[in-house]
């Protein structure tokens, strides 16, 4: 009968005691945020050493290498065919349809690419894929396009 009476009073204090290690745990795991930078660098941030946390309504557009878009690219016309466009790693820029030769560089996370009739074409990132805007020689890149269609990479990455 008498390891009744010990049993309850640890039961007892099992009762009290583990639920504030539980929430001591979980207040600790969850009163901070961790941000990793991308060289691994690490910062953690405790919550309630903050007012409030804001993020860019838009996301920032990542930095894309030239290489991204080197080689060739299947793309529109604007009437229903297409032809090719090369994106070469000196800057040079061929078609296959039109002024065939132009200069092309990466601005903003796009290729934009001017040929030498004064048309300009933009080849950039659209959902899953890819798009080309093609704009008059009359036109700014921040313009409507004439046109825009679906660019295709025709090489593997």
């Amino acid at each position: 009968m008498r390891p009744m009476p010990r049993l309850g009073w640890i039961l007892g204090i099992i009762v009290v005691v583990a639920p504030r290690a539980v929430v001591r745990a979980a207040t600790d795991n969850q009163g901070s945020i961790t941000i990793v930078f991308r060289n691994g660098h690490q910062q953690r941030i405790r919550l309630a050493e903050t007012s409030r946390i804001d993020f860019a309504s838009t996301p920032a557009k990542l930095a894309v290498s030239p290489t991204h878009f080197l080689g060739e690219w299947k793309v529109g016309d604007g009437s229903g065919r297409t032809f090719l466009i090369t994106l070469e790693p000196d800057g040079v820029a061929r078609k296959t349809k039109g002024s065939v030769h132009g200069r092309w560089t990466v601005v903003a996370g796009e290729a934009r690419i001017s040929w030498d009739d004064g048309w300009h074409d933009v080849i950039r990132k659209a959902g899953n894929g890819y798009e080309k805007a093609a704009f008059s020689p009359a036109t700014s890149y921040s313009d409507e396009p004439s046109n825009v269609t679906q660019a295709v990479y025709t090489e593997a990455h």
